[in-house]
């Protein structure tokens, strides 16, 4: 049930751009424009689901399948790898800049807004390159890296933004809700590519095929930014502008149990990413899977993930945080050496079951981790620098593992040795993770926040990369009621 507080907007808006007249905050009650009130939040809140479904067809369509392009267009298998992780650098930058944009704009919507075009515009070059049949490895990593600074960037300000939007009481509902929805819609992109695909390379029509995906995948975002202009900016997030010095957001947490914490992540994610991104040239360049194959793999750790995350929760709320980050850390230690064992396509399958259990399990430890082991007054800065050193780490161990790849000729025992190698990598991550401070965290002081759900990321034995809010000030509530939204 929805508390009887209710939070309205303010009766007048300074922002041109906005014409409907609002009333103003927590007094419904004692104003005549309540009614009106409670229609405009209920249309920004469905406009907000309807967004998460349009953004999440869009990562299920395009987002997912760049790799699997670059592979069609012969590219070859490490720039398949490296375009899937070198380009995510360009995000971690561009986070950096945010709050200098956001500045500038006097908005945090209007720098959401022009990334989301930004992002939309990302898809035009691909749409030419499958139209033509052939992209430089060049042009297909800098396209991949606008794509990626101009998604990522939009994070921060987003979280602020919807923080000061969506009421208190109905914050746990919304993002619950917000995530089903985006996560069906990432779902049904993934399948819908996959079978398009399949049916296109049996007539020798795949590139073309892939002009059609990423044109959809384009028409979503721009949706999603349509979308996104209708809902409102409370004065609150223009007022909340950010900054940011990572010189001393450092010397803050460099002594601190955050920055363990972040040490320990980064590490995880070097090793994981040292194999990660040539799990799909493998896929198709040696065991010559299927589209409809490599669909069935990706939606099986995908969903595998989002169907025990509520467990995961309650595993939470009864052993607390660090426990269940050391469940996940351990667990996804040998996913990927499993590889190696057979080749066999129901062997894949189950592993792949199993790799999104885990991953779930690590992704929401840590995620419980910054938000009950991090200050709130540290936790923007020490999120973008998480942020900074997660997506230089991915490049690292990426372009370690494609160098080691290129190296032994790119032939399966030298995939196999990359496995491997990530596998070694995360179980000497653990002794970082040994000097992490454990945290309790308790039912009553779990935060709902949103994570990004990408299927390329819970499958192919990678992690994701949360778009983790940078409001304080969250509605708490029970562990077991914790999901992710994309």
């Amino acid at each position: 049930m929805v508390s009887q507080a209710v939070i309205v907007r303010p009766a007048a808006r300074k922002a041109p751009t906005f014409s409907t007249p609002r009333v103003s905050v927590r007094s419904f009650e004692s104003k005549p424009g309540e009614e009106r009130a409670k229609k405009e939040l209920r249309r920004d809140l469905v406009a907000g689901q309807l967004e998460g479904a349009a953004f999440g067809g869009m990562v299920g369509l395009g987002e997912t399948y760049l790799p699997a392009f670059a592979l069609a267009v012969g590219l070859g298998e490490i720039t398949a790898g490296l375009v899937a992780s070198v380009p995510l650098l360009a995000g971690g930058l561009m986070q950096t800049l945010s709050p200098i944009a956001i500045r500038r704009l006097g908005s945090h919507k209007r720098w959401v807004l022009v990334c989301a075009l930004g992002q939309a515009l990302s898809f035009v070059p691909l749409i030419l390159a499958a139209m033509t049949g052939g992209i430089s490895a060049a042009g297909i990593l800098l396209v991949a890296a606008a794509y990626w600074g101009t998604g990522l960037a939009t994070g921060p300000a987003w979280n602020t933004w919807m923080g000061t939007l969506v009421p208190r009481p109905v914050r746990a509902r919304f993002f619950a809700n917000r995530t089903r929805v985006s996560q069906f819609a990432v779902l049904a992109g993934l399948v819908a590519a996959g079978c398009l695909l399949q049916r296109a390379n049996s007539l020798g029509m795949a590139t073309a095929a892939f002009a059609g995906i990423f044109l959809a995948a384009g028409l979503c975002r721009l949706t999603s930014m349509g979308l996104l202009s209708r809902q409102y900016e409370p004065e609150l997030s223009r007022t909340t502008m950010p900054s940011l010095s990572i010189g001393r957001v450092w010397s803050q947490i460099r002594h601190t149990g955050s920055g363990r914490l972040v040490l320990y992540l980064a590490a995880v994610q070097g090793a994981v990413q040292f194999a990660g991104p040539y799990f799909t040239p493998y896929m198709f360049r040696w065991l010559h899977l299927s589209y409809l194959d490599y669909v069935i793999l990706i939606a099986a750790a995908y969903l595998a993930k989002v169907v025990t995350l509520s467990a995961w929760g309650s595993v939470a709320h009864r052993l607390g945080a660090m426990r269940l980050l050391w469940i996940g850390g351990i667990g996804i230690a040998p996913v990927s050496a499993l590889w190696i064992v057979s080749d066999n396509f129901f062997w894949l399958l189950l592993l792949q079951a199993i790799a999104g259990i885990v991953w779930g399990a690590y992704e929401l430890g840590f995620f419980l981790m910054f938000f009950e082991s991090i200050p709130e007054d540290e936790r923007t800065g020490v999120l973008t620098f998480y942020n900074l050193a997660n997506t230089t780490t991915w490049v690292i161990g990426s372009t370690l593992g494609g160098l080691l790849l290129y190296a032994m000729g790119t032939t399966p025992a030298a995939y196999l040795t990359l496995f491997v190698v990530s596998s070694i990598g995360r179980v000497l991550a653990l002794l970082l993770l040994k000097r992490v401070p454990s945290t309790q965290v308790r039912s009553a002081q779990i935060g709902v926040r949103t994570i990004a759900v990408r299927p390329m990321a819970a499958s192919m034995d990678a992690p994701i990369l949360p778009s983790l809010p940078d409001q304080t000030g969250e509605p708490k509530v029970e562990a077991a009621t914790i999901f992710t939204a994309s």
